[in-house]
């Protein structure tokens, strides 16, 4: 049934009623808040509301970078930046390790890489993982040695017939890349080794993140054996007033066939992606482009940069991100690392901290000038109790509730048609930042065409609520803008909470097409995918209210032009992520 906006706000008085489930989640925090030890007991983790039914996240600590992600035996697997004492991230970073058949569920093994020697002593920092001929694994991992510098190390599986690769053996020659002074690189500044890949010269390369100055860096490096390093003497690729770049991953991107392409695949319908993460504004960009094999330069497509105006994989929550070739499946694979929006204070409360993000098939876009992506097909499997939306039209200033959906746990798609653009704002030429222009422009502020889009993790009386929305205007030269919006602004009464509003713009001409919206909800974490992947925004949201069986989801309007929306939800089914081979028998 639709309601009016003013309608709802009558009903404030219902929070009063909801008041005992608050006093019931301080109370669950409060007896879990002493743990200083932070060894949850099981009835801590089953009254936690915030923890995830499908994400990866360990039972307990801190999680960061997704390293070395990939397949081996049909078998894949996940390793990450851990802190196995505590709930902050520590530089004594591990390599934590879980294996998955279908990348959905996941079983634990022991860390595969633990700072021992004096070339990791301080920690085992991120890295990638690289197939070699024979189908031998390798990782390449940046350490902390003993002088707290940066160096790059090496570690192979111990037993090859081990699916599981549950043990791993650093090489007795690391570290075999250093930082120098004759090589110019500074010794806190030389990281995140990416996947190597193999040219047709038959030589191994692969790149390092760092700076010189304010400029940031992929260093690239060469070896005939992989165990001998040279850096070659020009920069693969810079950018100035970046910083320091990290965790870089350069791949290629088939532009004539849907399908992902091994990390050495060269040729005339390849294009290459290079992604850098920029330590001093915790954001991704990507560039598209061309490496030339020959000069062993990486060159960006014209307009392709790193910079507010270049293009990212997520404009929300995602950092650190790595992907990899699924040779089972012949795609690729991403991963990113979601952090939090809760304080410090409350995740010692939780008793852990980030997120991965649902692994995501990426493809070069029919334009050529950008990536798609989408949550893998096994995410798919999950699904449950399916509730189709009625085709309808939904007036300006009406919302409805989707009914018989486990809202705090669901995946919805929903299509929404425009036939009549008369009402559409004009576009202020000064309007260039979509994030900026999403708080301006929230969920609140009525509109010509949008805001409409959903309502998710919403309490009954819509005290709380995050918005992921669509608005549309018209530019200068007749043309539509198509803005996407995360709006976190009103998505707890904790005020301690990040609650920052996340922009994107959609290249989507919607005289022509139907504009797509897909959101993962689970619990804590909101996936957003619009354009049919063309733009993507994670949000980490903490209500007080819409918990669990207390969560309601919408589909909205409040624009002054009525929109078409058709449309299917789902409840989803928790995931068996991180729990022990006799768990997953039972």
């Amino acid at each position: 049934m639709a309601l009016m906006i003013f309608s709802l706000r009558i009903f404030f008085f219902l929070s009063v009623l909801l008041s005992f489930g608050v006093i019931e989640l301080e109370g669950s925090h409060h007896a879990c808040s002493n743990l200083l030890n932070l060894e949850l007991p099981s009835t801590c983790q089953a009254k936690e509301p915030y923890r995830t039914g499908y994400h990866f996240q360990p039972p307990k600590n801190w999680i960061n970078d997704p390293n070395g992600p990939l397949i081996y035996k049909n078998v894949y697997h996940h390793f990450y930046q851990y802190n196995p004492h505590g709930v902050a991230w520590s530089p004594n970073i591990v390599w934590a390790h879980s294996t998955s058949n279908d990348l959905v569920n996941w079983i634990p093994h022991d860390d595969a890489l633990n700072p021992s020697e004096p070339f990791d002593i301080n920690g085992c920092w991120s890295g990638s993982a690289t197939i070699l001929p024979g189908e031998k694994p390798a990782i390449f991992y940046t350490g902390i040695n003993s002088e707290n510098e940066q160096v790059q190390n090496l570690a192979f599986p111990k037993n090859l017939s081990d699916p599981f690769l549950r043990e791993w053996v650093k090489i007795p020659q690391n570290p075999l890349m250093i930082p120098t002074e004759a090589n110019q690189i500074n010794a806190d500044s030389f990281r995140d080794p990416s996947t190597a890949w193999l040219g047709s010269d038959n030589r191994w390369r692969l790149v390092i993140g760092s700076k010189q100055n304010q400029t940031g860096l992929a260093i690239l490096y060469m070896s005939e054996d992989f165990l001998h390093w040279t850096r070659v003497n020009h920069t693969f690729h810079s950018a100035k007033e970046n910083g320091m770049w990290e965790c870089p991953d350069f791949f290629p991107v088939s532009n004539s066939s849907p399908i992902g392409l091994d990390t050495s695949t060269n040729g005339p319908d390849v294009k290459h992606v290079l992604k850098v993460s920029l330590f001093d504004t915790a954001k991704e960009y990507y560039t598209i482009g061309t490496y030339n094999l020959d000069k062993d330069l990486y060159n960006p497509d014209k307009g392709s940069e790193e910079s507010d105006l270049g293009l990212r994989y997520d404009y929300g929550k995602f950092y650190a991100s790595k992907s990899f070739f699924d040779s089972a499946k012949n795609r690729r694979i991403l991963w990113g690392w979601s952090n939090e929006s809760s304080s410090a204070n409350d995740d010692i409360k939780k008793g852990w901290s980030g997120l991965q993000t649902i692994p995501r098939t990426i493809l070069l876009d029919e334009s050529g000038k950008q990536l798609v992506q989408w949550p893998i097909e096994e995410l798919e499997k999950l699904r449950t109790k399916q509730v189709r939306l009625p085709r309808i039209v939904i007036e300006g200033g009406s919302l409805h509730e989707v009914l018989g959906v486990t809202a705090a746990q669901a995946d919805i798609e929903v299509t929404f048609e425009i036939s009549d653009f008369e009402k559409t704002e004009v576009l202020d030429p000064s309007w260039t930042d979509p994030q900026i222009l999403c708080s301006k422009k929230d969920a609140s502020v009525y509109g010509g065409l949008g805001p409409f889009g959903l309502l998710v993790l919403a309490s009954e009386s819509l005290q709380e609520y995050t918005a992921v929305f669509y608005r549309i205007f018209k530019s200068h030269n007749n043309k539509y803008v198509v803005l996407m919006c995360s709006d976190q602004s009103r998505s707890s009464l904790n005020e301690n909470n990040d609650k920052t509003t996340y922009g994107a713009f959609v290249d989507v001409d919607p005289v022509h097409e139907k504009l797509s919206l897909r959101s993962l909800i689970d619990h804590s974490i909101v996936e957003s995918f619009g354009g049919e992947g063309k733009a993507c925004i994670t949000a980490r949201v903490y209500p007080t209210l819409a918990v669990d069986g207390y969560t309601s989801l919408y589909t909205f309007n409040y624009g002054k032009e009525g929109v078409k929306i058709t449309g299917s939800a789902w409840s989803m089914r928790t995931a068996k992520i991180n729990r022990s081979r006799k768990e997953e028998n039972e």
